[in-house]
């Protein structure tokens, strides 16, 4: 576990101590973290003390008050931004105030948090500010090596997650300042599209997961055989309450020995992405179809379904990173666009090919052929 060094300045000790205690014992963890962070405390009581600090010893985070004897916060963090320190900066005051928030920011303070504060206002802000250091680092390192077409995908991804909290953060204002009055089913609808954006981020994520495990190459494989329609079958058990919601009826078949020597994480994937594309796609009171065939040298998985189909030219770029078929039947439909790249990702991985047939107002049809060696 890393530990990152956490530089609490402030004058008052009760507020110090109070700092300490709260992060003592306390971790921070994210799925795109390879490990988790715990907190080291220093204190300072003053702007000189904190930088005499950050001048021999390295940190990480800096919780800066501004009202301090001597030199005040501003000026200890315009030091900061001068000497170009690798930290992240939250300012801690309880004379906050928009002249304040304009310097502080220009001056690259990450965020800022009232006094008095919480334990968990507290441990929720570190987390956060962990995270942006951790994203801040890479980002950096990404630059460093080369590395632009991270700097494009990590644009293409602030704004698939911008959109969504923007429109959850509108919908929460207008409940907190009860706009639509104190009757909690006058905002049902926002909850469902709150619940809805949420569902669409989550999904966002579990796909970069697969996405970077897939690229990074960390992941140990696992490989033994595998009986596939027990997989299939679970992805299929996933996506039955959305089924039972647009009346889409899921069948499954198999043929032969179609066991395969693989692994089972891996083969979750496939299934989930085509099941779950088959569903999505598909037109109420429409049918799935998932058949699994022993093709002697080879595994054939073909996932056919009744839905709105594609068109030639949108069958080339649907492979793409970050696309997805924008029209008027698929616009009130949720997605990362990175399903199917994932897909094919994974699928290249086993020395296989996935193909694809579809019409539009027919439907689709996706094969995928996977080699027993």
């Amino acid at each position: 576990m890393a530990t990152l060094q956490v530089l609490v300045v402030d004058d008052e000790p009760g507020i110090r101590s109070g700092v300490v205690r709260i992060l003592q014992n306390f971790t921070v963890g994210y799925p795109f973290m390879e490990e988790d962070f715990d907190f080291a405390v220093i204190e300072a009581g003053t702007g000189e003390e904190a930088i005499e600090v950050l001048n021999r010893r390295k940190v990480d985070v800096v919780l800066l008050d501004n009202k301090l004897p001597g030199m005040d916060g501003i000026e200890v963090l315009e030091y900061i931004n001068k000497q170009q320190f690798d930290l992240a900066v939250m300012m801690i005051t309880s004379y906050a105030s928009l002249d304040l928030a304009i310097r502080a920011t220009k001056n690259g303070a990450y965020n800022f948090m009232p006094k008095p504060f919480t334990p968990q206002e507290l441990r929720a802000t570190i987390e956060n500010v962990a995270k942006h250091l951790f994203l801040k680092r890479m980002t950096r390192k990404m630059q460093v090596e080369g590395k632009q077409v991270r700097f494009q995908f990590l644009s293409v991804l602030s704004h698939e997650l911008k959109s969504p909290l923007n429109a959850v953060e509108g919908y929460l204002k207008m409940m907190q300042e009860k706009q639509l009055g104190d009757n909690i089913d006058s905002y049902n609808t926002m909850i469902e599209r709150s619940l809805a954006r949420l569902k669409g981020m989550r999904n966002l994520i579990m796909d970069l997961l697969d996405l970077t495990r897939i690229e990074s190459g960390k992941k140990e494989r696992r490989l033994r055989e595998t009986d596939l329609p027990a997989i299939a079958r679970q992805a299929m058990d996933t996506m039955e309450p959305y089924a039972i919601q647009k009346n889409v009826r899921m069948t499954l078949s198999s043929k032969g020995n179609t066991t395969l020597l693989a692994d089972a994480d891996e083969m979750e994937i496939i299934f989930n992405n085509l099941v779950s594309n088959a569903v999505k796609y598909n037109k109420d009171n429409g049918t799935v179809t998932v058949h699994i065939e022993d093709a002697g040298k080879e595994i054939i998985i073909r996932v056919s379904d009744t839905g709105i189909g594609m068109s030639k030219e949108d069958i080339e770029k649907i492979f793409e990173d970050f696309v997805r078929i924008k029209n008027q039947k698929t616009k009130e439909i949720t997605g990362s666009g990175l399903g199917l790249s994932i897909l094919k990702r994974m699928v290249e991985q086993y020395n296989g090919t996935i193909a694809v047939e579809s019409e539009p107002d027919k439907g689709s049809t996706f094969t995928v052929s996977i080699p027993r060696q």
